[in-house]
């Protein structure tokens, strides 16, 4: 054994100790809703089966704990997240980024003036100190900045500063995981309790008539149309005046006070549009139909006065001797409809249902949700208020203002239905019947949880209960339409009796005014009417009798009563309803009484022991009933003498229905019989026995009883979910009972046991119940949890004396019948008294009691009788250890039997449903321990070797059961994966119970078993994933996992070979032992079991490269997170020794992170943002675009590998399986985590092992961490809700669609689990149905969120940033330490640098920031001179970085990076006595800064300049050197370089002058390459963020030329590109990159050319990036000559990688190409000129804009008004419509004019030989052309003859694209055409566009038509024949114009020839239903052919004359005449 040191020791117990049990089994007692919870009336001996049903109602719940599963609030801190006040703790942690957004809105307020620039053509920089530094105050400077500290000390100083005030738990800041992984969550099941649906309050407020005469009495229920069923009681209600109550006082004996409720609360599970609320009115009988009753409420008006008041006094008299004589008869009156269907607003319920779904567990495929859980529902989601019922719908009053008159004939529910479903068709109602005119005002409202003076259906007060209110509220029993599945809870026994019509035709003629007497009588005198009729309004709770509604004169009445009877708990046969029929007289007769007796029906209440419902027709007896005749049913009832005399001969004259609503009869056969038989065997009864309507004799017993449970599963689900806790009880009982039926042993258990299997089966089969997310019904689940106990074995009972030995059998003593209740009794005596000790006492009393029991019982033995349970020693203690009777069966012993031993379909079932068997094996084992005595306590003797040889057995058949589902098709797996998490669970639970070696072998033995038999690695690994992950989140994990060795349970491992040492001491270990400690070796593994699997999971999951495995992935990773969020948030791991040694145990797992390092999800191109911005999602997108890491990373930069960007310079090349943001950020937040809790001694000695290559993998490592924990910021919450908000209404839709189509969301992902769907693993994940539910979720969640909480979130999310950050500043420290013994310092050096700078990039709080530049310093003087010399790249980026954080608005980072950079600038000068390098690298980073940061502020850093300056005058160790004075100059210049800046400010909302001013700036740079460079880079920034990609692309080249050109200087290769002369092939403009020469600098020179881009990497970086954007901006050509400069020069270094990817760039440019070719759109471009004094320089300048494609004229002529009306206001600018030339003179001079004209490229012809394709035509343009018509008379348009056309060509600076998207002017010219020439233009053009339709492949018919229309249509106006008319129809006089006149003609030749090709293939294309606008093209044509015959064929024939002269005399006169007329027409036309 181990010698454990006293603080393992100590630990172990903290941890919560082994030898103590973890279970503990906890009485509750049952939360009742009434004061007094429902029991049977005092006094009464019950039935056994009442009893054992009041028994399981009342009894107390049994729950099995778990003693240290930590306080709730942890499990609610752990699992949900809820931080209620945790927040309160953390520090508020300022970031730049949100203090910039809160002063910016100020800034923009206020007019932006227009700066004027005064110099265009760029002679230098724009640039002036203009203002001394010095004139500033600096900031306030470190202390002892200057001072000499060792480079120890000043560490030691640092990590104390960062050690203070830290977060201790870092989980705690990181948002809990996705639920769905969260398998380890077993969720509590809903405690069994009463059902409720919807509950709605309805209070009655007043009812008033237009006259008040008499008292009403009001009754309300609910109706369903739809169902036709009435689905609630009645509400009886009184609203009338003291006076009217007074009219009855007579009849009122007394008035009970829950008699005067007023409002009632309904309760509706099913809501649909269809339920009506009726309100039934009744009045006091008297005499004359309901219609003359009623007639006096039509025609009188109390308003009236006068004669009307006499009237109603009248009235009110006559209504006064009515009600003294027949007040206790009422009639009907009249009704109302009122619809709830806006109340139910059933879209929105329909919706919430399906949304209620997807929140409380995902229901597998087919488990449709209905309302029938709607336990669940209703508290879930259900209750009214979310469904949009109550939200629009808080109390609505509603006043019914008519009132239908009841019609006499039409009483029945029948016909209320009709009416009803008249009612909502129209209103025709209303026509049909009278309506009275009244008010009802009543308030509906949504019920509240709680109601004050509440009465349950049975008159129970509801808790909370005040004394003093008079007036309750009365809970409305529901009658659901369909089943409701809820178990019953609660003792209830209500009989509701429903006369419904008489028929007396054919009696005498006294029965006219009938009504019935209904009585529930106990016995046959009148003495035996029983008070459990409910009363109704204003009278006594309870009545002996209740009279039904009597209806004038009708001899057949209808009825609509309902009679509410509450049933004795017993029953007898002597029990019966008894009807007695009377005719009232209405008249008062001298001497007549009111009642005349006219029969007698009645109805016995059980028949064969059972109670009687349903409908029946009863006949009616005319005379007295003979005695005992409620033995019999009326129908059957024998001869008597005399003979009974009966209505219309025995025949049924009476239809009653009778229905009960009751928790003890089940009313159900198959459960009746069950019941029955099990009862037989308790208690004595005498044999034979009555079941139903067979009589079954002891023989027969067992046979019976058997097939009794057999038939158990065919009863109706309802009876069965409603009685299931008793059946399953009974079931239990008889499995284990011994049994002597007839003197026989019997034995059930196996039926009892396949009866269990069968129910289980046909729940989880149900559609209609919810299952949990691991597919466990509900039902069954909270039956385990809180219902099933042990069973108790019952003895028989002895059969003399048994009155004596019986105590009082009042209701306190359940169960004390039998003598089997002393020993649960006692049983419960022991529970208690182990709790709690103050009991004690009790057990010498309980051994007595028991030798008591034990002695009678054998003296007993002589009884007569034969079938008994037979007595089992049972669980009680007994003061003498004797062995075990054989007899005794323990129940997890049988129920374990049973599992192994079944076999066929119920084996199946067994093991499909494991989770309830297993979850009744841990509770019935947790109990038989728990009664055990407990110096048994020993684990391994605990249980019996055959149990645990049945458990073994299980687990393996379960295994191999699982490993089968998965071989088969894809539907099983979901089935495989329950099991797999029922399976991990049952371990789990038995870790709590039995020998943990024995549990371990079981859990090796499964994942052995999975791995043989699985060969799908995803599979496999996410099933034993899944199951680890369930048994890691035991409260005991650490313990088990030996994490200290803890000595006890050693030799319990199931690895016999634990190594001798102890983990716990570090001391001990050899060097070589401490890197072993950061792998998975294999004595890790045996040491720490679970912990070793988990890892060995994770490993085989990351190293996989299956398809399908991303998920599994994520689920790996998730597993190990919420395990290390469960430690780090466990209050029993607070103590820091605690966490190092938690830490220690998870060391391997940094091992496994390093060897993921490539497949971690790569953050710089999600997220990074240079610089922020709160700015549009655009310029995030483009942000992006030009990172340094990723251009590198393009780059492949592997000549370089210490600068790679996050090209990970460590690795070997593999195809790997990317994870996801997600989760790769899970698991670096475990890293982090380790990192931050393990040993740092420990961890310092491991990196100082590690070789060079591992150490560079933790420091990419890092990267990612920096990158993966950057703070996001509140925006971005906001931001995204309403992208959020989008996505989740399309889930929603999809989501709604899934639910129509019966699908769950289980269902969905395991077809998305399909084999073949992954084939793109990351694409994959997040298409998942269940992510995007949550997300969904979440989404809603966050539109709700109120500010308070999401400065919570951001609180929170800040301080996980700095924590993240300050953990890997640790991290880089301890790297630094331990490293600075080694010798490959410079290569760490840079990677150490690498990630501070680049966590400097990110968005950081100013905590962190303090701490980081503190760390910087410390490197600068530990390392200065190496850095300097080796690290120049670095140096850059650092400069940059402080530079940037020297513009910070806060102080605290301001004075901090001033100091950094006066550090760096004071050891570059002592490295090299020069610091040229970093003043360029200082300069050009200020350059790169100004261009890029829209968050720039230019003060701060000219204050930070002069903060600077104050540091070199006060550093008196300098004051020698020439230091002090570079130092000065370097500011200044950087000063300068701010007023450019300045200026790019004011130009900030004019994009193109922007452009200018930077264009000016980088060429003012023409002499420092770096800075152009940097400049060129700005330039492309801000392209790519308009989105200007070309010009964005050309700028790099550019770059890349320059680059180029330095190269070319340095070294001749080759491969190399000569210069930029290379470079014209892409642009022509390149050449202006060219050195202007040689002198201007040399490239040897100190930090010159020293940037990273001046490399042969960085030219190909630039390259590459400027390919992929000319391949964004679709010139696709270009990427071709871009990367014919790359090639040479990857072929050069034999990159064969980056050779395949550029080909496969080059292959996707060509097939753009060949897809798009003229789908492609370039620029629009149009000529802007400014004329006004207004624009300063821009005056009279004219540029052409390039504008993106399809921009029309409108649009760029706003946006340039409108930002120029910005300017100089609106009135001051104006665009000039047309493009004729602008007369200044005529322009007002106080007005700024802009002129907008569209301009095309314009070609000379024999340019147009080269440009042949759509690209060439729009590439490299020089000269555009634009065309103004104009007559000679000064009109721009005019007639054909005189219409004129001026073509101007603009020739620009440089061609498009270029660098910039306008581009000035250097040439104009002009030419005019005469109209001739013009009529030539256009027939050209449209002959071309014949051309082009005809030639279109594959060819367009509706072109094709369009453009024929335009040529040969009829209508077309100055068409072709009316050119032709005008120019052809002479020849001209002028010889000069025969030429064109030739030309115009040839043309119109061409013309006519296309138009006929035109016409025939228009034939071939059309279909028939276009013959006829064929025909017509056709006759067209031909018309224009003939009419143009003629001109087309006169030559001119001067133009054709041989070469000798012919003279023709005739000719030359026709000649000269039509040249005269030609001449008239020209005179005419000027």
């Amino acid at each position: 054994m181990t010698h454990l040191n006293s603080l393992d020791v100590q630990l172990a117990q903290d941890l919560g100790d082994f030898t103590d049990d973890d279970l503990d089994v906890v009485f509750t007692p049952k939360e009742c809703r009434t004061l007094q919870p429902s029991l049977p009336e005092e006094g009464v001996e019950l039935d056994p089966h009442v009893r054992d049903c009041v028994q399981t109602y009342i009894r107390e719940w049994l729950i099995v704990n778990r003693k240290n599963q930590g306080s709730p609030e942890i499990c609610g801190f752990k699992k949900t997240g809820s931080r209620k006040d945790f927040h309160k703790t953390l520090p508020k942690q300022t970031f730049e980024s949100e203090t910039l957004e809160c002063s910016e809105p100020a800034a923009q307020a206020g007019p932006r003036h227009l700066n004027v620039l005064c110099d265009v053509s760029g002679k230098g920089p724009v640039t002036a100190c203009d203002f001394d530094l010095r004139s500033l105050q600096p900031d306030k400077r470190l202390e002892n900045l200057l001072e000499q500290v060792s480079a120890e000390d000043f560490e030691k100083q640092n990590e104390e500063a960062r050690r203070t005030n830290r977060q201790a738990e870092l989980f705690a800041l990181y948002p809990s995981v996705d639920e769905e992984d969260a398998v380890e969550i077993r969720p509590v099941p809903e405690c069994p309790k009463e059902h409720l649906g919807n509950r709605i309050l309805v209070k009655l407020l007043t009812l008033k008539f237009e006259i008040e005469i008499e008292p009403l009495f009001a009754s309300i229920a609910l109706y369903d149309v739809k169902e036709r069923k009435k689905i609630s009681e009645n509400f009886h209600c009184d609203l009338n005046s003291d006076q009217f109550k007074g009219f009855l006082r007579a009849h009122t004996p007394s008035v009970a006070a829950s008699s005067q409720a007023r409002s009632a609360v309904f309760s509706v599970t099913y809501p649909s549009s269809d339920i009506y609320l009726v309100v039934k009115i009744e009045k006091v009988l008297q005499q004359g139909e309901i219609g003359d009753c009623a007639e006096p409420y039509l025609v009188i008006k109390e308003s009236d006065g006068g004669k009307s008041k006499e009237k109603i006094e009248k009235l009110k008299l006559q209504a006064e001797s009515f009600c003294q004589r027949l007040g206790k008869y009422r009639m009907p009156f009249a009704w109302a409809p009122i619809s709830l269907s806006s109340f139910f607003n059933v879209s929105t319920l329909e919706r919430e249902v399906t949304d209620v779904d997807s929140v409380v567990g995902r229901s597998s495929v087919g488990e449709r949700r209905t309302l029938a859980q709607s336990r669940r529902l209703s508290e879930r989601a259900l209750s009214l208020e979310e469904n949009g019922v109550g939200s629009n719908f808080k109390t609505s009053t509603l006043s019914v203002s008519s009132f239908f008159k009841q019609e006499g004939d039409r009483l029945s529910d029948e016909d209320l239905f009709k009416f009803l479903a008249d009612y909502k068709r129209s209103s025709s109602l209303q026509r049909r019947v009278k309506s009275i005119p009244g008010l009802l005002r009543l308030e509906i409202s949504t019920a509240p949880e709680i109601i004050n003076c509440c009465l349950t259906p049975e008159m129970l007060p509801v808790k909370p209960f005040p004394e003093n209110r008079t007036r309750p509220h009365k809970e409305i029993l529901e009658f659901p339409t369909r089943e409701v599945y809820v178990p019953h809870t609660v003792y209830r026994n209500l009989l509701y009796v429903y006369p419904q019509r008489l028929n007396f035709v054919n009696k005498l003629a006294s029965a006219r005014n009938i009504t019935i007497k209904i009585q529930f009588m106990c016995g046959e005198d009148a003495s035996s009417a029983m008070p459990v009729i409910f009363g109704k309004s204003s009278g006594p709770e309870f009545l002996q009798e209740v009279y039904t509604a009597v209806t004038y004169h009708n001899k057949s009445p209808d009825f609509y009563e309902e009679v509410k009877i509450k049933l004795p708990a017993k029953l007898t046969v002597n029990h019966h309803l008894l009807f007695t029929f009377y005719h009232i007289s209405c008249q008062q007769k001298q001497g007549a009484s009111v009642e005349t007796l006219l029969g007698y029906s009645w109805l016995p209440i059980l028949l064969n022991e059972r109670l009687q419902t349903g409908s029946y027709c009863l006949p009616v007896a005319l005379e007295k009933l003979p005695p005992n005749y409620s033995m019999h049913s009326a129908e059957k009832v024998p001869l008597q003498n005399p003979p009974i005399k009966w209505a219309e001969g025995h025949k049924g004259v009476f239809n009653i229905e009778v229905q009960a609503v009751s928790s003890v009869h089940t009313q159900d056969n198959h459960l009746e019989k069950f019941f029955t038989l099990c009862h037989s065997l308790e208690s004595q009864v005498t044999f034979p026995i009555r079941v139903l309507d067979q009589k079954i004799s002891e023989m027969a017993l067992e046979h019976e009883l058997k097939l009794s449970i057999i038939c158990l599963n065919s009863s109706r689900l309802e009876p069965l979910v409603l009685f299931l806790h008793l059946v399953l009880d009974k079931l239990f009982q008889l499995s284990v009972q011994p049994m002597v039926i007839a003197g026989q042993t019997a034995n059930f258990s196996q039926f009892a046991f396949e009866s269990v299997v069968a129910i289980a089966n046909s729940l989880h089969n149900s559609k209609d119940l919810s299952k949990d997310q691991h597919g466990r019904n509900c039902l069954l689940a909270s039956y385990v949890h809180y219902v099933f106990r042990l069973p108790e074995l019952q003895r028989d009972v002895p059969k003399s004396g048994a009155p004596t030995a019986l105590p009082d059998p009042r209701y306190h003593t359940y169960g004390r019948t039998s003598a089997a209740a002393v020993s649960s009794k006692l049983l419960q005596a022991r529970v208690m008294s182990s709790s709690n000790p103050d009991l004690a006492g009790t057990h010498s009393a309980a051994d007595e009691e028991v030798k008591n029991v034990m002695s009678s019982k054998i003296a007993d033995r002589n009884c007569s009788r034969m079938s008994y349970y037979c007595s089992g020693n049972s669980d009680v203690p007994s003061s003498t250890t004797a062995p075990r009777p054989a007899s005794k069966k323990h129940f997890h012993e049988e129920l374990a039997l049973q599992m192994v031993v079944s076999t066929g379909m119920v084996r199946e079932t067994v093991f499909k449903y494991a989770w309830f068997f297993f979850e009744l094996l841990v509770k019935s084992m947790a109990q038989h321990v728990h009664n055990m005595d407990k110096r048994d306590s020993f684990r391994r003797t605990r249980f019996s070797d055959r149990f645990m040889d049945d458990i073994t057995t299980i687990v393996n058949v379960v295994t191999s059961e699982i490993a089968a589902l998965l071989v088969k098709p894809q539907k099983e797996n979901e089935q495989a994966e329950k099991m797999n998490i029922s399976l991990a669970f049952f371990l789990y639970d038995l870790l709590s119970l039995m020998d943990r070696g024995f549990v371990f072998n079981l859990i090796r033995h499964y994942c052995n078993q999975l791995s043989a038999k699985l060969n799908n690695l995803p599979t496999l690994i996410s099933m034993r994933l899944e199951f680890l992950r369930i048994l890691c989140s035991h409260e005991h994990y650490l313990n088990l996992n030996l994490f200290f060795m803890n000595a006890d349970t050693a030799p319990t491992s199931p690895c016999p070979s634990i190594s001798s040492q102890n983990s716990s001491s570090c001391s001990s270990f050899q060097d070589q032992k401490i890197a072993s400690m950061f792998d998975l070796t294999s004595e890790y593994r045996q040491q720490h079991f679970l912990t070793g699997l988990l890892f060995t999971e994770l490993a085989a999951a990351l190293d996989a490269e299956v398809e399908g495995i991303s998920k599994v992935q994520r689920k790996a990773v998730s597993a190990i997170h919420s395990l290390l969020s469960s430690h780090d948030l466990d209050p029993r791991c607070v103590k820091p020794e605690v966490k190092v040694k938690i830490a220690a145990l998870y060391l391997p797992l940094v091992g496994i992170i390093l060897d993921a390092l490539p497949q971690l999800c790569d953050f710089t191109g999600v997220d990074t943002r240079r610089y922020r911005t709160s700015g549009s999602d655009e310029e995030q997108e483009g942000a992006g675009a030009i990172n340094q890491n990723v251009a590198l990373a393009i780059a492949g930069n592997n000549f370089n590998l210490k600068t790679s960007g996050i090209v990970l310079s460590s690795l070997p090349y593999k195809q790997y399986n990317m994870l996801n943001a997600d989760t790769t950020r899970n698991l670096m937040i475990c890293f982090l985590w380790i990192m931050k809790n393990a040993d740092q001694s420990l961890i310092r000695k491991w990196i100082a092992d590690l070789p060079s290559m591992q150490l560079n993998r933790i420091l990419d490592l890092l990267f990612i961490c920096v990158l993966c924990f950057e703070y996001k910021g509140k925006q971005n919450s906001d931001k995204v809700s309403t992208q959020v908000l989008q996505k989740s209404r399309d889930v929603k839709a999809r989501l709604e669609e899934a639910l129509l189509r019966g699908e769950g969301a289980r269902g969905e992902m395991m077809r998305r689990r399909a084999p073949g769907n992954d084939r793109f693993p990351g694409l994959n994940e997040n298409l998942r149905w269940k992510k995007e539910q949550t997300h969904w979720r979440q989404a809603n969640e966050k539109l709700d969120k109120t500010k308070a909480e999401l400065d919570q979130e951001a609180l929170i999310s800040g301080n996980l940033a700095t924590e993240a950050h300050l953990i890997i500043l640790d991290m880089q420290e301890n790297i630094i330490q331990a490293s600075s013994a080694l010798d490959c310092k410079d290569s760490l050096l840079g990677g150490v640098l690498r990630v501070l700078v680049n966590s400097l990039n990110c968005d950081q709080s100013t905590t962190y920031l303090t701490h980081c530049f503190a760390t910087l310093r410390a490197l600068i003087a530990k390392f200065g001179d190496l850095l300097f010399e080796e690290e120049v790249e670095q140096c850059f980026d650092l400069c940059h970085q402080v530079l940037h954080h020297c513009s910070s608005s806060m102080d605290v980072t301001r004075s901090q990076a001033c100091a950094t950079l006066y550090l760096l600038m004071r050891f570059s000068f002592g490295a090299t006595s020069n610091f040229a390098r970093v003043k360029m690298q200082v300069t050009m980073s200020l350059a790169s800064l100004v261009g890029r940061a829209p968050d720039f502020n230019e003060e701060h850093l000219r204050r930070s300049l002069r903060t600077i300056l104050a540091y070199s005058e006060e550093d008196t160790a300098m004051q020698m050197t020439p230091f002090p004075t570079q130092v000065e100059e370097l500011l200044c210049n950087l000063n300068s370089i701010l007023y450019d800046t300045v200026k790019m400010r004011e130009f900030q909302e004019d994009p193109e002058m922007l452009m200018d001013l930077m264009y000016r700036i980088a060429k003012s740079y023409q002499a420092s390459p770096d800075l152009r460079l940097t400049w060129l880079q700005n330039m492309a920034e801000k392209h790519t963020k308009k989105k200007c990609y070309t010009e964005a692309a050309m700028c790099l080249v550019h770059a890349a030329a320059l680059v180029a050109e330095y190269l070319s200087m340095l070294e001749d290769h080759s491969y190399l590109p000569v210069g930029s002369v290379s470079f014209q092939n892409i642009s022509s403009n390149v050449l202006e990159e060219s050195v202007v020469s040689d002198d201007t600098l040399s490239p040897d020179e100190d930090g010159v050319c020293a940037g990273q881009y001046f490399t042969e990497s960085g030219l190909v970086g630039l390259l590459e990036q400027a390919a992929e954007l000319f391949s964004t901006g679709g010139l696709y050509e270009t990427v071709n000559e871009v990367y014919k400069l790359v090639i040479p020069i990857l072929e050069a270094h034999r990159e064969f990688r980056k050779l395949t990817l550029t080909h496969s760039k080059l292959q996707r440019a060509f097939d753009s190409i060949v897809n798009k070719d003229h789908k492609r759109m370039f620029g629009t471009y149009f000529r802007v000129g400014f004329f006004g004094s207004k624009f300063g320089d821009l005056d009279e300048q004219e540029f052409v804009y390039k504008e993106p494609a399809i921009t029309k004229l409108p649009e760029i002529s706003h946006r340039l008004e409108a930002f120029y009306g910005q300017c100089f206001g609106a009135e001051f600018v104006e665009v000039i419509k047309d493009s004729t030339p602008v007369d200044k003179t005529k322009l007002d001079p106080n007005k700024a004019y802009i002129q907008i004209t569209f301009v095309e490229p314009y070609f000379d012809e024999y340019e147009m030989k080269d440009r042949v394709t759509y690209f060439e035509k729009n590439f490299n343009l020089r000269r555009f052309m634009y065309t103004t018509p104009f007559t000679l008379a000064g009109r721009p348009r005019g007639e054909l003859h005189e219409q004129h056309r001026r073509n101007t060509v603009l020739t620009t600076m440089h061609a498009f694209p270029y660098i910039k998207t306008r581009i000035s002017v250097i040439q104009k010219e002009e030419f005019v055409l005469t109209p001739i020439e013009v009529a030539i233009e256009d027939m050209k053009k449209k002959t071309l566009q014949l051309a082009v339709a005809i030639n279109q492949e594959p060819p367009d018919p509706k072109m094709l038509q369009m453009v024929l229309q335009g040529s040969v249509g009829a209508t077309v106006n100055q068409g072709p024949l009316e050119v032709a008319q005008v120019f052809l129809a002479e020849i001209p006089a002028d010889p000069k114009l025969y030429r064109h006149h030739n030309k115009l003609r040839l043309c119109f030749k061409e013309f006519i020839m296309r138009c006929g090709e035109a016409v025939e293939k228009n034939k071939r294309l059309i279909t028939a239903d276009q013959r006829e606008y064929q025909q017509e093209l056709k006759k067209n044509y031909s018309k224009l052919k003939e009419n143009l015959r003629p001109m087309i064929e006169r030559k001119i024939p001067e133009l054709y004359k041989p070469i000798f002269r012919v003279e023709s005399q005739k000719r030359d006169s026709f000649h000269r005449s039509s040249f005269r007329k030609c001449e008239t027409q020209l005179s005419q036309g000027s």
